[in-house]
């Protein structure tokens, strides 16, 4: 059954969480309605995918440690292995004409998709003044003030339980369903077994793996606000500042994701699988992409092994939702930031020498016009006229391909 989901699982949290509820709560009635409730609440709480927290908490409620394993596991492997497919036909055919005439086209659907996720988590998230404000700080922390982005989504938290009102507290407690010290145990083997692959790898020796180990691993701990918060954090430091893949193979890294099941944060294992070719060939590339599937999901599994029989109770904590609403609000200013440098990727052909923060700002001389009228037209398809997103994005390869079908020219 939860392979089933795996396969299925396109288009999104929002449309995964939707597929979860159908399955065990309308369907198989493994949960009731405010049981999944309160463990959606809990799971965005966390850092790492909702989704696969969500299946690996109802594996947990099924068949305890091993059914999480296999809940939250078989959600995840369809997708990486699709992912992984694509990587390498990415390296293999990219520099093919109508290849690259058709991701000109992919990337131009994508500065649209991230502004519909950026319209749709900001309704959820700026519900008053406050919000407004951490979302603005958020944006000038990373594009202005080239702040980190863990250290913005900490700040977030913190703005958030001083600033936001808490959840209304409720009456009745509900008490756990397990020990803490038990909890704690798994806490500390699961963290063992999370970083070891990371210490195998330094000692081995490569530089290039213990540091893209650490770097993913640091990201698992911050990766609030879904897949676009996490991209705009590896554009910071992949594609600006470590130079292991380029800012156009991250937006063509995150068309192909959309297009495949599974949770979104899978682009990490496409962006890790480009920096191990680039660094050392294929051996390199499977060995960077398997390191970063295991850091990446390894902690999301852990958590809820760890707190499931606690998840009633700390849901019910109000300071807790103040924060994850600070956070909320700080990842739309971070999907902001996100939105403008792939814009200005995608339609300006060069930069102009100067930086903000650590993005380098574009020459407004070089403006791709055809490459603005294929955004408007995904944008108005997307936001508008509400296409499904695997249409819009097939559209939008097409495009690229006539584009340069009829010019002679790859975009």
């Amino acid at each position: 059954m939860f392979g089933r989901i795996g396969l299925l699982s396109f288009g999104g949290p929002a449309a995964q969480i939707a597929l979860i509820h159908r399955e065990l709560v309308e369907e198989r009635r493994w949960l009731d309605e405010p049981a999944f409730l309160r463990a959606l609440s809990f799971c965005m709480f966390l850092p790492g995918p909702e989704a696969t927290q969500l299946a690996a908490y109802a594996g947990w409620r099924r068949a305890g440690i091993g059914g999480a394993l296999i809940g939250g596991g078989l959600f995840i492997l369809p997708g990486a292995a699709v992912v992984l497919a694509l990587a390498a036909l990415y390296i293999e055919y990219r520099s093919l004409p109508l290849v690259d005439a058709a991701f000109w086209g992919l990337r131009a659907a994508v500065v649209a998709i991230v502004a519909e996720a950026l319209l749709r988590l900001s309704r959820r998230a700026l519900t008053g003044g406050r919000e407004r404000i951490i979302a603005g700080a958020a944006l000038a922390a990373l594009m202005v003030a080239g702040i980190p982005f863990w250290l913005v989504v900490i700040m977030a938290a913190v703005a958030g339980v001083v600033f936001l009102p808490p959840a209304p507290a409720t009456d009745e407690v509900p008490a756990a369903q397990g020990h803490a010290r038990r909890s704690l145990g798994i806490l500390m083997i699961g963290a063992a077994i999370w970083i070891l692959p990371v210490g195998l790898v330094a000692l081995s020796g490569s530089e290039f793996l213990t540091t893209l180990g650490l770097y993913f691993s640091r990201l698992a701990l911050v990766t609030f606000g879904g897949a676009y918060t996490v991209l705009a954090a590896m554009v910071q430091t992949i594609a600006n500042s470590l130079g292991w893949i380029t800012t156009a193979q991250m937006i063509d890294a995150l068309a192909l994701a959309e297009t495949t099941p599974g949770p979104l944060i899978l682009v990490t294992e496409f962006a890790a699988y480009l920096a191990g070719h680039a660094q050392g060939g294929p051996a390199m590339a499977l060995t960077a992409a398997a390191l970063t599937l295991w850091v990446t999901f390894v902690p999301s599994l852990v958590w809820i092994i760890a707190f499931a029989p606690h998840i009633e109770r700390l849901a019910s904590l109000p300071r807790l939702s103040a924060a994850l609403a600070g956070i909320s609000a700080a990842a739309v200013g971070v999907i902001a930031s996100l939105g403008l440098w792939f814009a200005a990727q995608v339609i300006f052909t060069r930069p102009n020498g100067l930086r903000l923060g650590p993005f380098a700002l574009p020459d407004l001389a070089s403006v791709d016009l055809p490459a603005v009228a294929l955004v408007v037209i995904a944008a108005i398809l997307l936001l508008r006229l509400h296409w499904p997103l695997a249409l819009v994005l097939a559209l939008s390869a097409l495009t690229g391909i006539l584009y340069f079908v009829m010019s002679g020219t790859v975009p």
